[in-house]
């Protein structure tokens, strides 16, 4: 019994560090583009879809003003998801600056407002390329150049970009940053090899026709969340090789970790829910077998202290998975220039384990909070 046990959980580790050696292929796959500076031609529409964020809205609206894309091709519409405090009236202020304010009003309840929101924007814009971000970001003046002069340089028809966390106060956010680092990784490598997966929808673009193309979110409607990847799997079924990773700092995009550990296992939640809707169910079968690593690892780690071999089984275990993660997240952690977060990862490990196992039993079986709702 115990050597099956074994060799089903050395079967499972091989695995793993199989599927990050193919992440860190990816990641030194993608290439730096070269952007000739030529004059930017490209109409586009900034999208955000935001409630209840009164309290930092004004300066991400401030950072999209102060870029240095021409203003007569940017158009900037904010849709406000039916916001309880001042959000609509902040973003109202700036009107004679150029942004537009939509307001959502459905009578009706539904399960996927945000889709809604940015549905209704782009039947609204004028710009021929959306770019989408979230109402608490911040990004530096060359954000939108930089990822138009990758648009017209690569011709790509959807573009994922860099996010990160900063302004951390604690550990615990410091650590958050370490694994979304991880996560962002994970998208930039899946392009990387030419097999878009996941991508996150602060940081995030895509033609208007071919949104409409795909038939814009139908068929993933019925979610709250997914506005991002689940868009980006439909796109990559017509466009494969047409979606790119935008591997530039000028285009980075900053948010915030969550400061309480309820608000962080919501969130993980709220994106684990959208795992069994992934369009490509080798993605979704990679998923269960790290899962099943990570479960083996919390399982070796208890038998161990009935039978030695066991632990030492956890050990070899969480070695190898530690230096296979250390090899994947120091690049990517150096192209946020932050590659000191690495040592974090000595006490992340453990932790990651743990709440890797709980968020994929909890995301796909219960309810989650977002934005003062509970959906699912």
């Amino acid at each position: 019994m115990i050597v099956l046990h074994s060799s089903v959980s050395l079967l499972l580790t091989a695995l793993y560090l199989l599927v990050v050696a193919y992440l860190i292929k990816g990641w030194a796959a993608l290439k730096r583009t070269k952007l000739d500076g030529a004059p930017l031609q490209t109409p586009i529409t900034v999208l955000i879809a935001a409630r209840n964020e009164a309290e930092r809205i004004h300066l991400t609206i401030e950072d999209i003003l102060d870029q240095d894309y021409p203003k007569h091709l940017t158009e900037i519409i904010i849709v406000d998801d039916h916001s309880t405090d001042d959000t609509a009236n902040i973003i109202r202020s700036y009107a004679d600056r150029g942004v537009k304010l939509l307001q959502l009003n459905e009578d009706k309840p539904l399960n996927s407002y945000k889709k809604k929101a940015i549905a209704e924007a782009i039947s609204q814009s004028t710009g021929d390329l959306m770019i989408c971000t979230d109402a608490d970001c911040r990004m530096g003046t060359k954000w939108l150049s930089t990822v138009v002069a990758y648009y017209e340089t690569e011709k790509p028809v959807m573009i994922s970009s860099p996010v990160t966390y900063f302004e951390e106060t604690s550990l615990f956010e410091r650590l958050q940053t370490l694994e979304f680092s991880y996560l962002i990784g994970i998208g930039a490598s899946f392009i990387g090899n030419g097999r878009a997966s996941t991508c996150n929808g602060a940081n995030f673009a895509y033609r208007k026709d071919v949104f409409y193309e795909v038939g814009g979110f139908k068929g993933i409607d019925d979610l709250a969340s997914g506005d991002d990847e689940l868009l980006l799997q439909k796109v990559a079924e017509v466009y494969p090789h047409q979606i790119g990773f935008l591997k530039n700092q000028e285009a980075v995009v900053y948010t915030h970790a969550k400061h309480t550990l309820n608000e962080f296992l919501q969130q993980r939640r709220r994106w684990a829910s959208k795992s069994t809707r992934y369009k490509d169910k080798k993605v979704v079968a990679l998923a269960v077998c790290i899962w099943l690593f990570n479960l083996s690892l919390l399982v070796n780690f208890a038998l161990g202290f009935y039978n030695v071999n066991y632990m030492i089984l956890f050990l070899v275990q969480f070695m190898l998975k530690y230096l296979i993660e250390v090899a994947f997240l120091l690049p990517i952690t150096g192209f946020f220039k932050r590659p000191q977060l690495v040592s974090l990862l000595i006490i992340l490990g453990p932790i990651h384990i743990l709440y890797f196992v709980y968020v994929g039993l909890m995301g796909n079986t219960r309810r989650y909070a977002w934005k003062g709702r509970v959906v699912r």
